[in-house]
């Protein structure tokens, strides 16, 4: 029974933590922007695009930020918290989740892609591409290891039905 008992404390804690990842997921993107723009500073490589191309980089930040919005109101709906250090109460099947197992992520991806285009630099551009290799690492990883322990079977069906990224 103290068995029962200290298991289920240390869920309990464990829980708390959500996922416990440490480094806020848009502070990767905004990081790998900014050393884009850094090196789009120092070493300046454009797309190699017409200006007139630039305005669908406008029409991705947009499109990346309403998807942001619609995926913090689902998570809002459903009562759980979208922020991957805090615990989470039910998973998100809808909408967005019916499509992507990482929407808000995707999103980001967008976004950033979408800033590279609309400032025709490739180093803004190909940045994306860091910021998911470490948001894998860092948040992903984490959050599926601690839904999968949480929920179980119920996510690992959702996990077989709902692609990672899109």
């Amino acid at each position: 029974m103290s068995d029962e008992l200290h298991e289920e404390s240390t869920q309990d804690k464990q829980d708390k933590k959500g996922a416990a990842v440490k480094f806020p997921p848009p502070a990767i993107f905004a990081s790998c922007i900014l050393l884009g723009t850094g090196l789009q500073y120092l070493r300046p490589l454009g797309l190699g695009i017409p200006e007139s191309i630039e305005i669908f980089g406008y029409l991705l930040v947009l499109f990346g930020i309403t998807v942001t919005i619609l995926v913090a109101t689902s998570f809002r709906r459903a009562g759980t918290a979208i922020e991957p250090w805090k615990p989470t109460t039910s998973i998100v099947t809808t909408g967005f989740y019916a499509w992507s197992r990482n929407p808000i992520y995707a999103g980001f991806c967008l976004i950033n892609i979408g800033i590279g285009i609309a400032s025709n630099s490739l180093w803004v551009f190909i940045s994306f591409i860091p910021a998911a290799f470490f948001l894998y690492h860092v948040a992903i990883a984490k959050e599926e290891a601690y839904l999968e322990g949480k929920f179980g079977e119920e996510y690992l069906a959702y996990k077989k039905k709902v692609r990672r990224w899109v």
